[in-house]
C-alpha cells in the first residue's frame, strides 16, 4: 500500500495516510486541531490549504509557546 508517511509527536509514532490530500483534510482524518500543530513537508513548513502527495514525508509538530 502506498501513501504519505506522517510522523507524529506526543506520542511519537509514524502512520501511513492515503494521498493526495490537503493539509487540513489530513489533520481532520487524524483528529488533530490545525491550530495546535505545525505541519512540515519534506523539511518545509506548509499551510493548511497546501496539497500533500503520496510521496511526501510529513511531520506534525505540536505548537509550543513560552514566555520570559
Amino acid at each position: 500500500m502506498g501513501g504519505m508517511l506522517v510522523r507524529l509527536r506526543n506520542p511519537s509514532r509514524e502512520v501511513e495516510m492515503p494521498g493526495p490530500a490537503l493539509v487540513s483534510v489530513l489533520l481532520e482524518r487524524l483528529g488533530i486541531n490545525r491550530e495546535s500543530v505545525l505541519v512540515v513537508r519534506n523539511g518545509e513548513l506548509v499551510p493548511g490549504d497546501q496539497r500533500l502527495e503520496d510521496t511526501d514525508e510529513v511531520e506534525v509538530r505540536p505548537v509550543i509557546s513560552g514566555g520570559a
